[in-house]
């Protein structure tokens, strides 16, 4: 198998584009979409055919006749990789907590799925964890990656293995550059102080080529922090990061030796918003306005957090750099445009989109695409993907836990649903998840574009947490 995407799945990729990925139009519809929105705060209403994307939900069975998913008419699925489940390597059970993940070409005609496993488990404590298998980074440490080798033609994995261990809390990542792989970042900080062998808070790649583990190397000129995601560009590999740290959370750019070799090394930056160094993008933003940013270096990107070294984001904010609040998914746009995702931010707390585009190499412009005014609009988005017609899907994770249910799912609170938002700015639920409370994570289409992959996290038991493989009419509607 070939490392990333070939030209010729990019292709199949494109097919049913319809004028490619997020693109400027697009943008300035979402902003204009953002102000129709608050007038919406009562949610969004399926009876709307303006707002109903494909059309109303219900509830449907997977394979087994287990009904996991509302989706709309047209749309089937299949779960697969539950947690507690054995591995196809035979190295133990599917780790729980689902996370971020991403897709490429597998060998012999599969898609390869590359999955992140967000474990928060005390150091040691191997109870449903990542499988250590090869050479673990931290030998106290659980979490990890997990490839899956996915069959389109039988719509199930022929084939499972752990692809990196002993790292702990890998919440989401993205693609390397030339998408040679997947970037898994650990969002935390813990380390000897928290009972570990080693440090914690760094990004590790799995190529998309490696057959078995890989031998963990983390990158620690790319910063140690609450790493949420990272992506790199298509041109430069310029490698954006996005923290999760409350209110004093960064947004990073890593510019290395080596695009294609990471490990030799870079420079690590923070946004900032220029003449404005107390600039907090969480309150007091408008929807379409372009502000002008720049770089600042980050001088200690590894500092020794239990020796009192300051953080990356107390570095950067002291020079001036941008606080956001809860910044988590990120995804590659048209160009060089890069998107991410404030979950806690806006003036509701529910959520904004942001774009960066850079204007040069040390200068750009952020821009507010997007900002939910209520828990029934936009939940708390976490992952997010750009879909092959240029839309954006939110995965939810119901950080508001403001009880809030779902007609579809009688007996839950604090639903999770996939929104999405269409090319011309109009939010929609696509799917909810009908099983439990958790968030969904890691939407990924196959490189083709005919199926949708994404994860339920799961709440730690047996069968809670699984992917799903989605399958329907994509181009009766906006996705």
């Amino acid at each position: 198998m070939q490392g990333g995407k070939s030209s010729a799945a990019r292709r199949e990729f494109l097919k049913r584009t319809a004028g490619g990925i997020v693109s400027a139009t697009t943008l300035s519809l979402l902003a204009a979409h953002s102000a129709r929105a608050q007038g919406h705060n009562q949610g969004i209403n399926p009876n709307s055919a303006l707002e109903r994307g494909y059309g109303p939900l219900a509830r449907r069975a997977d394979q087994n006749g287990q009904e996991i998913l509302a989706l709309p008419a047209g749309f089937s699925y299949v779960t697969f990789g539950k947690t507690g489940a054995p591995l196809m390597d035979g190295s133990g059970p599917t780790p729980r907590n689902h996370d971020g993940m991403a897709c490429f070409p597998g060998p012999d005609g599969t898609i390869r799925l590359i999955r992140n496993h967000e474990l928060r488990n005390a150091a040691g404590v191997m109870t449903l964890g990542v499988p250590h298998a090869g050479t673990p980074y931290d030998a106290l440490g659980m979490g990890g990656t997990v490839t899956i080798d996915f069959d389109p033609a039988t719509m199930q994995p022929v084939r499972e293995f752990v692809s990196i261990c002993g790292t702990i809390v890998n919440c989401a990542g993205g693609l390397a550059y030339r998408d040679a792989g997947w970037i898994t970042c650990e969002e935390t900080t813990a380390d000897q102080r928290n009972g570990f062998l080693q440090p914690h808070g760094y990004s590790f790649l799995v190529p998309a080529s490696a057959n078995g583990a890989v031998i963990p190397v983390a990158l620690k000129a790319m910063g140690r922090f609450a790493k949420e995601a990272a992506v790199a560009d298509e041109r430069a590999g310029i490698v954006y990061q996005t923290e999760d740290a409350g209110n004093n959370s960064g947004f990073y750019r890593f510019l290395p030796l080596d695009p294609e070799d990471l490990a030799r090394g870079g420079r690590l930056q923070m946004l900032k918003v220029t003449d404005d160094p107390t600039f907090t993008g969480w309150v007091g933003q408008t929807v379409g306005k372009v502000i002008g940013c720049e770089w600042v270096d980050i001088a200690n990107p590894d500092p020794n957090l239990a020796g009192g070294e300051p953080r990356c984001f107390t570095q950067g904010r002291a020079q001036g750099g941008a606080a956001f609040n809860r910044l988590e998914g990120l995804y590659r746009g048209a160009g060089e445009s890069i998107y991410f995702v404030s979950t806690s931010g806006g003036e509701a707390a529910r959520g904004q989109l942001w774009q960066y585009r850079p204007a040069g190499p040390d200068l750009g412009t952020l821009t507010l695409v997007f900002q939910s005014p209520s828990s029934a609009v936009l939940d708390s988005p976490d992952n997010m993907c750009v879909t092959p017609s240029g839309a954006v899907l939110f995965c939810e994770d119901d950080a508001s836990n403001d009880n809030d249910g779902h007609p579809l799912a009688p007996g839950l609170a604090n639903i999770d649903r996939l929104i999405g938002l269409s090319r011309d700015g109009v939010p929609f639920e696509f799917a909810v998840n009908i099983h439990n409370q958790s968030e969904f994570a890691g939407a990924c289409f196959s490189p083709d574009g005919e199926i949708l992959f994404v994860n339920l996290f799961g709440d730690g038991a047996a069968g809670s947490g699984m992917t799903c493989a989605i399958r329907g009419p994509w181009r009766k509607g906006p996705l």
